[in-house]
């Protein structure tokens, strides 16, 4: 499956996402095994940057507990953790986007290929699966996209925290990111919750999508 995300990053920097389905069509790879491929990609990615969340809670549990020693180290490691979260939540934007990018070539395909049946009670049976699967999609991509948006606040503040300690690498300077912790640790939890109901969802959308 790692040729399907090279394929698409070749096709995608072309801007020509038609061509790339067309491709992928030829050897055997239709839009629903791409789309189950990207929803697959967007839960690990939400997953990484769950961890990443994590590790950066964690090394801020670390400065707010710090009790002398060398400040720049901790700056570049808590620097680290905001860079390493940023690049996790821009990871997660882009898979979403992927997933939404077939999503509308798929079930437009399968909209228009409605009128193709002779038989009207197939015609019925494919129009009943394709309501179903739409309805699994949306479920899916407001729980994806609600994490999203759980992800923007805790990035904010984590550049927040890293900037001020870059110009303040003294002991009052923890006092003050003291006082911020907990609303980060609050925030962190929510994202991360919101993150794993939207991995929970990405599987029921694919049991829906493979049957």
């Amino acid at each position: 499956m790692r040729l399907l995300s090279t394929l698409f990053l070749v096709f995608t920097l072309v801007g020509c996402q038609s061509a790339y389905y067309a491709t992928m069509e030829q050897v055997g790879i239709h839009k629903r095994d791409i789309m189950a491929d990207r929803v697959e990609a967007a839960s690990e990615a939400q997953q990484e940057a769950s961890d990443q969340f994590t590790s950066a809670l964690e090394a801020l549990t670390e400065l707010t507990q710090f009790d002398g020693g060398e400040l720049e180290a901790m700056y570049n490691t808590i620097n680290d953790q905001y860079e390493e979260s940023e690049t996790a939540v821009d990871n997660v934007r882009d898979r979403i986007q992927g997933v939404e990018d077939v999503s509308d070539a798929l079930f437009d395909e399968w909209q228009e290929e409605l009128d193709l049946y002779s038989s009207a009670n197939l015609r019925r049976e494919s129009e009943r699966k394709l309501n179903a699967t739409k309805q699994s999609y949306r479920q899916m991509l407001s729980a994806m996209k609600k994490a999203e948006g759980k992800m923007t606040p805790v990035l904010d503040t984590l550049r927040d925290n890293t900037l001020y300690l870059k110009h303040n690498l003294n002991a009052a300077a923890i006092g003050a990111l003291k006082g911020e912790f907990s609303g980060l640790e609050q925030e962190i939890n929510r994202a991360i919750k919101d993150m794993q109901l939207a991995i929970d969802e990405s599987e029921r959308f694919l049991t829906t999508l493979k049957n």
